[in-house]
């Protein structure tokens, strides 16, 4: 005989978490949530540009779309959305999740629960985006997150990303970020593979060649290394990073014809730029006997070199010098190198020649 259980002890069987069956229609979801906002510059502008917004979950980067005229936007997250970093399904999350109200619904939370580790970036060329975390309890919370700003980079930062990650596919950026992340994790077979299938997937990744070329560097694949970094540069010629890679491989292997030529084509993309160029250009230059060329290099790479990093540049201007017997300034060449660099392998063979200069500058005196 069955038994019938009236109402009050309907509600203490809930009360105490005991869940009874019921029917499709009683049990509530989450079915999406607006996000919207709008980007501005660090000055306060409205960029002129139309600017791409992603979505950043756990690692994981999405595409959802352009501002308007007026920098703003809006997307939604659906509850079905295998894009929010959070493909469970629902009946496998934490019951938390899922918890009765009362005896006559289940609600779950999906969506909300789903965004908890995302973030909101604004991506446009020679800027960089802060942040905006848009994790909400439910979705009856303020879903508006102000302001994305977007602050300009430094003129040489923005040689040191290439315009075409923008423009590859979703297939070839997984990829990639399978590729960064297993370098991290100095997984470096995985990583090869990776970055290989993002530039299979995507021939023009000008950022995954350069990755790939250093990969192949690291296991002394000269030649595959010079390969990658070429077709990066055919891919996006005013991308920085390839050049000094070309260049420093010709010195090492001093080909100083081929050293002098990418760091030349470096130099070209920005002269105000990059004292590194300068350095690998003077040292070509000068292996290739044009000291009038090398001496130029090395000043001009001097004088851009205002916080003193490249303290190589005073020692190569400092040799020059002393072929020119100048010897009074290759000697303050050479102690400006010691003073920047105390510690550097040829240290003490600097100070033995520095010396012998300071000897000669006294009797030239």
């Amino acid at each position: 005989m069955g038994i019938r259980i009236g109402g009050a002890a309907a509600v203490m069987l809930a009360a105490a978490g005991v869940a009874t069956s019921q029917p499709p229609f009683l049990r509530n979801q989450e079915k999406a949530v607006f996000i919207s906002g709008e980007v501005r510059l660090a000055d306060g502008s409205k960029p002129i540009d139309p600017v791409r917004i992603q979505r950043v979950c756990k690692g994981s980067t999405h595409d959802e779309g352009w501002t308007d005229a007026d920098g703003r936007f809006s997307f939604k997250v659906e509850g079905g959305d295998s894009q929010t970093g959070d493909g469970a399904d629902v009946a496998t999350r934490d019951p938390d999740l899922s918890r009765p109200i009362g005896n006559s619904t289940v609600y779950t939370n999906p969506v909300t629960a789903s965004l908890r580790d995302c973030e909101v970036q604004a991506v446009l060329a020679g800027y960089w985006s802060d942040r905006i975390n848009i994790a909400i309890k439910n979705t009856l919370d303020n879903t508006r997150i102000g302001q994305v700003v977007l602050h300009p980079l430094s003129r040489a930062d923005t040689y040191t990303i290439s315009a075409t990650t923008l423009a590859a596919p979703s297939n070839a950026k997984k990829a990639y970020e399978k590729g960064t992340n297993a370098v991290r994790e100095q997984k470096w077979d995985a990583a090869i593979e990776a970055f290989t299938k993002a530039t299979n997937a995507y021939p023009k990744f000008a950022m995954a060649w350069f990755e790939l070329g250093l990969l192949r560097e690291n296991r002394n694949d000269a030649a595959g290394a010079r390969q990658a970094w070429q077709t990066a540069l055919q891919a996006d010629p005013k991308f920085v990073r390839p050049y000094e890679g070309l260049a420093a491989l010709a010195q090492k292997q001093q080909n100083w014809l081929d050293a002098e030529k990418y760091s030349r084509q470096w130099i070209q993309l920005d002269a105000e730029a990059f004292p590194m160029a300068y350095l690998y250009n003077a040292v070509a230059n000068a292996n290739l006997n044009k000291a009038q060329e090398a001496e130029a290099a090395a000043r001009k790479g001097l004088a851009l070199d205002k916080e003193h990093k490249i303290a190589r540049l005073n020692y190569v201007l400092g040799l020059l010098l002393m072929q020119k017997r100048e010897y009074g300034d290759s000697a303050k060449c050479l102690r400006a190198y010691l003073e920047l660099a105390p510690n550097a392998r040829d240290a003490s063979a600097v100070r033995e020649e520095l010396a012998k200069l300071e000897a000669a500058a006294k009797l030239s005196n």
